[in-house]
């Protein structure tokens, strides 16, 4: 989508760290860190948020789940421990319009969250 910032990274438009990439998923680190490994995976294709996912887009997601347990397991946060955050909409705190999943890792979280 033309303006995301999202899809220019994933278009290598704007520079960032990326960690991983394959051809549906780039993870990258994120620039306003909130835990000293702080990684946003993003799908390349662009999906605004869980309330736009289609049957077809549930069969391009697929494989999330393997790729932040890479992840973990490749930067060594897997067995300390990291928390998945996946915001939808602007009350959430949602700020890019393309869905993305936060990877926070190497400090202790509270609970309830923010």
């Amino acid at each position: 989508m033309e303006g995301c910032i999202f899809c220019k990274i994933i278009n290598k438009e704007i520079k960032s760290e990326v960690v991983y990439e394959d051809e549906r998923f780039v993870v990258f680190k994120d620039i306003n860190p909130q835990a000293p490994i702080h990684l946003l995976l993003v799908p390349k294709k662009h999906i605004s948020s869980i309330n736009e996912i289609s049957d077809e887009d549930e069969k391009f997601l697929d494989g999330v789940f393997s790729v932040i347990k890479k992840v973990a397991t490749d930067l060594d946060f897997a067995n300390s421990g990291y928390r998945v955050v996946i915001n939808t909409g602007k009350d959430s705190g949602q700020e890019v319009l393309h869905i993305h999943f936060h990877i926070l890792a190497k400090r202790r979280f509270s609970w309830p969250p923010g």
